[in-house]
This record gives structure tokens, sequence and C-alpha cells, in this order.
């Protein structure tokens, strides 16, 4: 069933609203940037999407959308779109599934028509008002299981500046999970250039499929973007996996929200830095963020 919008329900159908997004149509399409156009209703071209919403970024008029294959166009994949009114962007909620239009007018592209046809069960997943660790906050002492199959626990960590990140070994996106884990072995090459701040520092990827994710996958993986292979010793950088629930409640101590669409896990972005005394220093909600950045953030935070 669709819902609506009123006063008592945060639900709406669509809006007229044009907020375009430029895209560079390939294989598949890759997002541009946004910007308002001129565009020709006659060479518009419209076809029908079924998606979950993934993220949403109301200051970018952005929805991330994990969405099937939409026919005569392009395969299913998960990816952001641009959504058209404010409205929308202060109702939809992470886990929604929605029925829409996407609109391609040469290299630019939006989404109209847009319908909630399932809310999500999650009463903290909205737009704006999902429950996340915030500077300032003290990490509780989870227990999670390395790639070497021994128990860790974020204390462990306390007197050195952590960098954390959520991935999976699996994920096919390549601005997803292994951005992530590419920016992380810059991170670690830049540190080991500065030895008393590398043994200052510590990095933690977090596996959110930890039914495949065993200790031995994620040898594998991390020692691959190591490029250090059997010869890696995982003394400044863990990869750890455990329980669904207890992966799942550091996830969503960070704020970090992912399910199971279309055979692959969907999934937000949260990389962390937590200082020395075990509290978040600073919280990244996106992709966008530079590993020299992060490097200046991490020594900053170890007093270095």
């Amino acid at each position: 069933m669709t819902h609506h919008l009123n006063d008592q329900s945060r639900r709406v159908t669509v809006g007229p609203k044009v907020f375009i997004l430029c895209l560079t149509l390939l294989l598949a399409v890759t997002v541009g940037s946004i910007g308002c156009r001129r565009h020709n209703p006659a060479n518009e071209k419209r076809y029908d999407l079924k998606g979950t919403v993934v993220a949403v970024e109301p200051e970018k008029h952005l929805v991330t959308l994990s969405h099937g294959a939409v026919k005569d166009f392009m395969p299913a994949m998960t990816m952001p779109f641009t959504l058209p009114d404010d409205y929308y962007l202060q109702n939809l909620a992470v886990g929604d599934e929605v029925n829409a239009t996407l609109v391609v007018d040469g290299s630019q592209s939006w989404l109209e028509n847009v319908a909630i046809t399932r809310e999500t069960t999650d009463p903290t997943a909205t737009s704006g008002g999902i429950t996340e660790a915030k500077p300032g906050d003290a990490v509780p002492d989870y227990t999670m299981v390395n790639q070497d199959g021994k128990d860790i626990r974020l204390r462990n960590f306390h007197g050195k500046t952590v960098l954390l990140t959520f991935i999976y070994t699996r994920c096919p996106l390549p601005e997803y999970c292994n951005l992530m884990s590419t920016n992380f072995a810059a991170v670690d090459r830049q540190l080991q250039q500065q030895p008393d701040v590398y043994a200052k520092t510590h990095l933690l990827s977090i596996t959110i499929d930890p039914e495949y994710d065993t200790p031995k996958v994620l040898r594998s993986y991390g020692s691959a973007f190591t490029e250090k292979y059997e010869n890696e010793t995982f003394e400044h950088w863990d990869f750890a996996t455990g329980s669904e629930d207890q992966i799942k409640g550091v996830a969503q101590f960070f704020g970090l929200r992912y399910f199971q669409s279309n055979n692959q896990i969907v999934h937000a972005l949260r990389t962390v830095v937590i200082g020395p005394d075990g509290k978040v220093v600073k919280v990244y909600r996106d992709n966008q963020w530079k590993p020299e950045d992060v490097v200046a953030v991490m020594k900053q935070a170890a007093g270095a």
C-alpha cells in the first residue's frame, strides 16, 4: 500500500519541483555534480524505478537507493539520485521502499513521482533522526574477533588513536567498501613514514557480513590491501568480525544501518576517529574524506 503524508503521517507521494543531478552515462550511470539547468521535455526519457533507501543527504538533495534493474536502461545497483523536493528529503528514512520515475535528459537525471510502498520498521532510521555517536561520546568496550581468530576489545586500544570503519569483503561497489579499504591502506602507509605517530595509532575495519567474513577471509582480504600478503602481521591494522548481534551493536552505536537486499548488503558509510581516551573525535558519514586529512586529525588526537 502506498502511504501519503498528512498532519499525522510522515509519508507522501510526489511534488513537482525538479533539482537536477548531472550524470555521466557510460556503461552505467555515474553520479556527477548537481545543478539547476534547463531541460527539454521532448528529450526526456522516463523509467520506472523501485528500490530501498540506503541514505538520505538533504543538504545535497540526494537519496541513495539500492534498486532493481531498470528496464531498457541499467542493471540493479546501489547509487545516489537527485530528489526534487526538500519535503521528501526530510521524510524519507533508511530502509523505506519506494517507487519512483527516473527522468533522464541527456547528461541530467532526477527522480519524480516518488511514493513510499513500505515504511522501515526501524523507528530510529529516519533521514534526520538516526541516533549516532558524536564527538566527545565514550565508545563502549565492544568485543569482537580479529583476523587471527583472537578476541579483541576496544579497550585494548586505549592510549592510541584509532581509525575505525565498516566494510564487507563481497561489497560490489568500488566507491564504498573498496574505497574505504584503499583509503585505510593509504593512511597506514602515511603513518608508517612517521614512526612516533605510527606507534600511537591503530586501524580497525569491522565487517558487517560476519556470516561470510570469517577470520580467514578477513586475513586474506586485509593482507591484499596492505600488499604484504603472507608477511602481514596485522600489528597496526585489525580486521574484525563477531556474532551478528555484536556487529550490529557496534554499527548502531555509530549510526550505521544495513540490511540484505538484492543479494547484497545495503549500507551507508561510517568512518570514525577515536581518541586515546576512548572517546569519539570525528565521524565521517560519507566517502569524501581524504587519507591525508584523516592522518592530520589522527596526529592531532594522538598529540603528535
